[in-house]
């Protein structure tokens, strides 16, 4: 089986743009906006699946567009709005969570971008990536700083009605800036502190990066802390290493458009075989993409995955 490394596309070429950052140690906002009770969706048998949307280049609405032609269920459980980035300001040696315009567009607009996805009974996760300043998941100095940047996210999620935080270690670039290398405390403390900021909302792990690798700490172990974890290389199959139930775990991960069709019916025949919960894809477009969302429907649910524009 051949694998396919990830090829986002990435935000940082996006850094001189206006952007909207919430300032390190920004106090709880005010007139949250709470996700509406979603309408039940019609019920469907097997594992989670999952829609990474480059928000860059696509609409998150696209998520919404594609039901199961047997039973009318959603084709997708999960939605993740990819990325926003964790920064480090200079001036006060501080990570803070920063949104491009694109992302700042999605948030802004979860009325007409969220909330449909949500009312059919569609999770909406926001992703937090590194952006090449120094800044990740694994460096801050101290439990107080992790905390600070936990309270960000978990402000993020009650301003905007979202479902959760993904947490993707890439492109932090430690040491950029004269930060720190990863520390084996810093991802602990900062799941422990957003798990209880959010103890109902959703926490995923993309299983890369020098933070899944420091996943336990005086002896806190975080796997329980957190609701999914995925393989993060698109058209292979890994078991993400972390103490998580099947249920909660995706060994497969496809690129929508780019592993082919055979090879994501193949992941998905596997998911189901050996019975894991979870089947992750990446970059879902705007295109009618039916066929290649069909081949691993088929094998997940027993159906052929419909499109409406």
């Amino acid at each position: 089986m051949f694998t396919l490394v990830r090829s986002r596309v990435r935000t940082a070429a996006l850094a001189l743009a206006a952007v909207a950052a919430l300032a390190f140690g920004t106090t709880a906002t005010t007139g949250a906006a709470a996700a509406p009770a979603p309408a039940p969706a019609p019920a469907k048998q097997g594992p989670t699946s999952v829609a990474y949307v480059e928000v860059n280049n696509n609409s998150m609405l696209n998520v919404g567009k594609y039901t199961l032609a047997s039973g009318g269920g959603n084709a997708f459980d999960v939605a993740v709005i990819f990325a926003a980035n964790i920064n480090y300001d200079t001036g006060t040696k501080a990570a803070y969570l920063h949104f491009n315009e694109n992302v700042q567009r999605v948030l802004d607009n979860a009325a007409t971008e969220v909330r449909p996805l949500q009312q059919k009974g569609i999770k909406v996760v926001l992703s937090v990536l590194g952006n090449h300043q120094g800044a990740g998941f694994a460096n801050f100095p101290t439990q107080q700083a992790a905390s600070a940047f936990a309270k960000q996210l978990s402000d993020t999620v009650a301003k905007y009605g979202l479902d959760g935080i993904d947490f993707d270690d890439e492109y932090a670039e430690y040491g950029n800036n004269g930060t720190g290398q990863p520390n084996d405390s810093s991802f602990v403390h900062l799941v422990t502190a957003l798990r209880a900021n959010m103890p109902d909302k959703i926490i995923s792990l993309y299983n890369i990066g020098p933070a899944a690798s420091r996943l336990s700490y005086g002896g806190v172990d975080l796997s329980s802390k957190f609701d999914y974890a995925w393989n993060p290389y698109y058209g292979s199959w890994q078991v993400p290493g972390i103490a998580l139930p099947k249920s909660k775990l995706s060994p497969a991960a496809v690129e929508i458009g780019r592993t082919s069709q055979s090879t994501a019916a193949d992941l998905a025949r596997r998911t189901v075989s050996e019975g894991y919960g979870v089947y992750l894809t990446y970059n879902l477009d705007g295109a009618d993409r039916s066929a290649d969302v069909s081949a691993f429907t088929r094998q997940l649910y027993g159906s052929d995955a419909v499109y409406t524009p």
